[in-house]
């Protein structure tokens, strides 16, 4: 007995076409829908980011801080759409969302130290305590402000080094702004002889500070008694912008009004005896 090769192949051309409309018929409206989605989800996405960051914006709030937001609302967006769509499939979203919940818990106990500081640096964004451009005491640095990240603070000090400081360290302790503050005090200790005359030598130290260029104010205090000076504070009230060089400017000012009084400056010796032996 014969086979008919020809009937046999035009059976399983049939039977493939069928199977292959069968399964357009059953996917097509599904890609249809999932395009749809992705679609609509991209343009809902993309204005709901502008309009976040453009309400952050009109709230006066820093700028880097509008643009995190509004990426953040544009991805859940994008990742609510992306759900939607294997749900279409038929693909069960629970386990998925089960997944990455636990993926999340073990990403953020790696990430323990960076996300403090993320929250760290949200708060200072909107809390702003310092911005870009003050001078500031925070993280045991003292600089000017020259970047505010989510995650680091980066102060540039007088020496011009550059100190990168993690948020979380800047937020948890205290932070000291100068800028705000129209004059700043440059206060120095001085230590003068035992035998020189207390008003001489205030007098003397009080005459050289209020000669410095650019103080507005100054005092010259009484500390106490030292080990081995009369202990005295220079205290002068600059602008800003004048503290660095003026402080240096008291210092040096201090020593040479003592000089030209004849009043000495104690200083530490070492007395060594020598006892001879027999």
């Amino acid at each position: 007995m014969e086979l008919n090769t020809d009937s046999l192949n035009t059976d399983q051309l049939q039977m493939w076409i069928e199977t292959g409309i069968g399964l357009v018929a059953d996917f097509a409206p599904k890609v249809v829908g999932v395009l749809f989605i992705f679609i609509i989800g991209r343009f809902i996405a993309g204005k709901m980011g502008r309009l976040v960051n453009a309400a952050m914006n009109r709230a006066k709030v820093d700028a880097t801080l509008g643009v995190f937001f509004g990426n953040l609302a544009r991805y859940l967006i994008l990742t609510v759409a992306a759900l939607a769509a294997l749900e279409m499939f038929g693909i069960k979203t629970t386990s998925i969302a089960g997944i990455l919940a636990a993926a999340g818990f073990a990403v953020g106990l790696a990430l323990q130290g960076s996300l403090s500081n993320f929250s760290a640096g949200v708060m200072l964004l909107l809390f702003r305590p310092y911005g870009v451009g003050d001078v500031i005491n925070a993280g045991g640095s003292t600089g000017e402000v020259t970047e505010l990240n989510l995650f680091t603070t980066v102060l540039v000090p007088p020496s011009g080094e550059v100190i990168t400081i993690p948020n979380g360290a800047i937020f948890g302790g205290t932070i000291t702004n100068f800028t705000p503050a129209t004059l700043r005090m440059a206060a120095v200790d001085v230590g003068a002889a035992y035998d020189a005359d207390i008003d001489k030598t205030q007098g003397a130290l009080e005459a050289a500070i209020a000669a410095i260029p650019g103080v507005q104010k100054s005092q010259v205090v009484l500390l106490g008694l030292g080990a081995s000076s009369v202990d005295y504070q220079l205290r002068v009230w600059v602008p800003n912008d004048q503290w660095i060089p003026v402080h240096h400017d008291v210092i040096r000012a201090a020593k040479y009004g003592l000089e030209a009084a004849n009043i000495g400056i104690p200083y530490q010796t070492l007395d060594v005896n020598l006892i001879p032996q027999g």
